[in-house]
């Protein structure tokens, strides 16, 4: 067996001289080229989960109706390109808590591709999230200003743009699927903060159809109510930081400071 090794002809000539011989072997003039190392591409659980939502077609009505108002979009916006798909959660894969809201806003996470970013929710939410050490900063403005979650992961329970903000059930019973993977795939949640009756009734769906409750009719949605669950987590509710509720009143920065105080303190990070 023969072996060549990559040196330059002028090395080879020496050899052979040295060695008696005339000459040198013969050798391509041009070397031919190295096939690259090729390694296989590990994605997470969360990329492919991730990939399956910003790819879902569930909902015709949806699609349709986020597609147009990207495509439209508000005049403050007009020289943006909208985000426009289905919008996953986001935040620390380790998460003690999570965030769960209705849906994306038409020209917020839809625009941004990312949940409470650049609407007046986020507005809200954030600085609240900042001050308690989930936030890495107290504003969202898009999905690379450099935000981070710590010990929080944030999600939708529909995951498109709904007309008026209002999906119907059965397309909340088609993102099911998502919320139910989101949630295997954060294994260290110990604590579920629901914003909204929304978010908290497709919670207890969720719980319901997993066998981890018997009953929806013994957990009854309003602020700051807290209920343990059989499985050890803990469900938290809280009105949505929606500009509906901040602006009249409803909810001030007080009370939704208090139910992520009690949420840091059941998911023992305080």
């Amino acid at each position: 067996m023969i072996f060549q090794a990559d040196t330059p002809s002028t090395t080879r000539d020496v050899f052979y001289l040295r060695a008696g011989r005339s000459g040198s072997p013969h050798v391509p003039k041009t070397p031919l080229p190295k096939k690259p190392l090729q390694f296989p591409i590990i994605q997470s659980a969360h990329d492919r989960l991730r990939e399956a939502i910003v790819a879902c077609e569930r909902c015709p009505r949806l699609r349709d109706y986020c597609t147009r108002i990207g495509e439209t979009r508000r005049a403050a916006y007009r020289d943006q390109t909208y985000w426009a798909r289905p919008v996953p959660g986001f935040g620390d894969s380790g998460a003690r808590v999570l965030i769960l809201g209705l849906a994306p806003g038409a020209h917020g996470a839809n625009r941004t591709g990312r949940p409470f970013t650049g609407d007046g929710s986020g507005d809200f939410m954030y600085p609240v999230l900042h001050d308690l050490g989930f936030a890495s900063q107290p504003r969202a403005v898009s999905r690379d200003d450099g935000l981070r979650l710590r010990h929080a992961w944030i999600a939708s329970v529909v995951r498109c743009a709904p007309p008026g903000d209002k999906p119907t059930p059965q397309e909340i019973r088609n993102c099911a699927v998502h919320l139910a993977a989101e949630i295997d795939a954060l294994p260290r949640v110990r604590v579920v903060v629901c914003l909204g009756k929304i978010a908290w009734d497709a919670f207890l769906a969720h719980l319901l159809a997993a066998g981890a409750i018997a009953r929806r009719s013994d957990y009854r949605f309003a602020h700051a109510a807290e209920y343990p669950l059989p499985s050890g987590l803990h469900l938290l509710g809280s009105y949505h930081p929606s500009l509906r509720n901040t602006n009249t009143g409803r909810l001030d920065r007080a009370m939704f400071a208090r139910v992520f105080v009690r949420a840091r303190e059941l998911a023992g990070l305080c």
